[in-house]
Parts: structure tokens; sequence; C-alpha cells
């Protein structure tokens, strides 16, 4: 297992990527009036509540866990659409949310892109795949030839398995899996290190999604690209990965390396999560199903905000909050392992 998944994010790390107490909170508060008038406080939704992870160059690191744990909104901080309420992340060893904010952006987001979840609707249905590709390359001032982007445009294309014949078509003309090979296309642009892929296959087919994956694992290896890889899909997962965080109400619960894992898991949530996925081989074996709800993010429960569902859980773990801390060469925080007790 890689250094960077043993120890938090620090200015030292040689890492590409490196997020320390990375935390989004958001007002989600009625209005003034309406909070008067019915004595209600302010509501604060803590999506992400102190993220540490780093992610060497060319490597993958994948963030799994049940829709509104905050992977989407880690994606969106380490972007710049989002201006994290505490923490911060690094990248090249540079404070990336300071250069967001100044001279030194554009150059920035040339060096990271986004591939979002929805390939229908992250594609403009009026614009031909031309424009909708070359878009990075006019903003960024790469190519301004016009003969020279279409050129530039077709590489793109064939790159992820398109014909350069199908710059003249627009988004409704493809599949879903060919639109997301454009949004493929639309983010290697501006040649970047890093890209933030949120579940970029969750909206496609099975047979669709294989597809997909192999070639982002092939681009990967051809450009050495490091990725953020936000899944739900645990067998995704395994494909890409070569580190896994699970993450629980905005909080990471188990960081390691994916062999480790996935042979070994040691927090409960993440037993949980794997019991769940149904087995070639176990046929016969009745599938342990992912037990309980999550609870309401507005009001989360004291002390490890999973003991509610938690078979493994005691006094401790109701009142006081376990911190992500390193055991066997794996990131981990529960009350119940670090005690000897699972």
């Amino acid at each position: 297992m890689s250094s960077a998944a043993a120890h938090p994010a620090g200015p030292a790390s040689s890492a590409l990527v490196q997020a320390h107490d990375l935390a989004m909170t958001f007002d989600v508060s009625a209005p003034w009036l309406n909070r008067v008038l019915e004595r209600k406080p302010r509501a604060l939704l803590h999506a992400v509540d102190g993220v540490d992870f780093t992610i060497e160059k060319g490597q993958t690191l994948a963030l799994v866990g049940e829709s509104g744990c905050g992977k989407s909104t880690v994606a969106r901080l380490l972007v710049g659409l989002y201006q994290p309420t505490r923490g911060s992340f690094r990248f090249d060893n540079q404070d990336a949310h300071a250069a967001f904010k100044g001279p030194e952006a554009r150059a920035l987001r040339r060096r990271i892109q986004m591939i979002f979840q929805d390939p229908y609707a992250s594609l403009n249905p009026r614009w031909l795949v031309q424009d909708i590709v070359g878009e990075p390359l006019r903003e960024h001032g790469l190519i301004t030839d016009r003969g020279a982007l279409g050129h530039r445009v077709g590489d793109l294309l064939r790159s992820v398995g398109l014909s350069p014949l199908d710059m003249a078509k627009y988004p409704h003309q493809f599949s879903g899996g060919q639109r997301q090979r454009i949004s493929i296309a639309r983010a290697l642009a501006t040649e970047p290190e890093f890209l933030v892929c949120d579940e970029p296959t969750s909206a496609l087919d099975v047979s669709v999604q294989a597809q997909v994956l192999n070639i982002m694992k092939d681009l990967q290896r051809q450009r050495q690209l490091t990725y953020l890889f936000i899944s739900h899909n645990l067998a995704v997962v395994r494909h890409v990965s070569d580190q896994v965080g699970v993450m629980y109400l905005g909080r990471l619960v188990e960081l390691a390396d994916k062999h480790a894992l996935f042979d070994t898991p040691r927090h409960p949530y993440t037993r949980m999560l794997l019991d769940a996925i149904p087995k070639m081989h176990d046929t016969g074996k009745a599938r342990t199903p992912v037990q309980g709800e999550v609870p309401n993010p507005l009001s989360p429960p004291s002390g490890c905000a999973f003991h509610p569902r938690c078979p493994h859980a005691d006094q401790r773990c109701r009142s006081e909050r376990p911190q992500l801390q390193s055991l066997d060469g794996i990131r981990i925080a529960c009350h119940a392992v670090a005690s000897g007790r699972l």
C-alpha cells in the first residue's frame, strides 16, 4: 500500500492531490421571516466534514458510499465549483482554492477537469459535437485556427473510440455511452493531469459501462492521468481503483488499498456494503441487505454517525466520534476496530 493512504495529507507530501480536513457546510434554513414566526433555528447541513486523502500521480482513488454521503460534494470542491468551509486542497503542492480565485485560475483549470454523471444533461443539445469538444480549446486559447481545431477535435474523438465524422452531429444522435465518450473527449481537450469523475457510468447500461471504463483505464495508462472516481457501484470501483475511501454522512470511515479493502474489510459499514453484493460462487447463500437507513444529515446521531446501524456499537460509540487513524496499514474511524473488539 502506498504511504499516501497511510498518512494524512500535508504540505510535505509528494502526492499530486492532497485534501486535508476538507469540509463543506450548506445553510439550508428557511427564510428569515419564517424562522422568526415559527421560532426555528438556522439549519446547517454538513455535507462534507473533515475529509483527508492523497492521490499519487497516475493512481486512482475511488470514493464510495450510499447516496447523500458527500461524494459529489467532494468532487465539486476539488474542481473549484464550491469554496470549502474549512480545510485545504493542494494540487501539485499549490493551494488550489487560492489559485482558483487568482490569476492562476485558468492555468489550474487546464490541469484539472471533471466528467459529470449524466451524459444527457452535461452536453448542450443545441451544439454540434465539434463545438462541444472544441470549446475548452477555444476558451483556453490553445487553438484558434478553425482547421487546426477541427483536426484536434477529430483526434480527441478518435482517442475515445468515436469517429472524426461524428463532429458534425448533435448529442441526440448518440447513445448514452457514446455521449459519455464525448464528455470524456471534452475533458481531455486541455490535456489535464487530474480528472474528477462523478459517477461517470451510473446512467449507462452494464455492457456500455465496461466499454467506457476500459477506455478510461487505457487513457490513464497512455497519459499518466490521475483520477478521483466517485461511485456507489463497488464492482466498478474494484475494476478501476488503486485505493478506496468509504464515506458515511460526510466523513471517511475507511481508506485502504483496493485489495486490502475488498479482501479484509475492517469497518462495519464497509463490511455491510460488501455483504450486499451478489457473489457468483455464493448462489445458494442469502444476501445480507444493507441494514437500516442513513440518518437525517441535518440532525446526525451523536458519537459515531453509524452507531444506530452498527451491531458492534457500545456506549463509547454513542457518545464519542471516532477519528480517522492509521491501523495495520489502513486508515479507519471505528472504536470497535481500534479497541480490538472487531
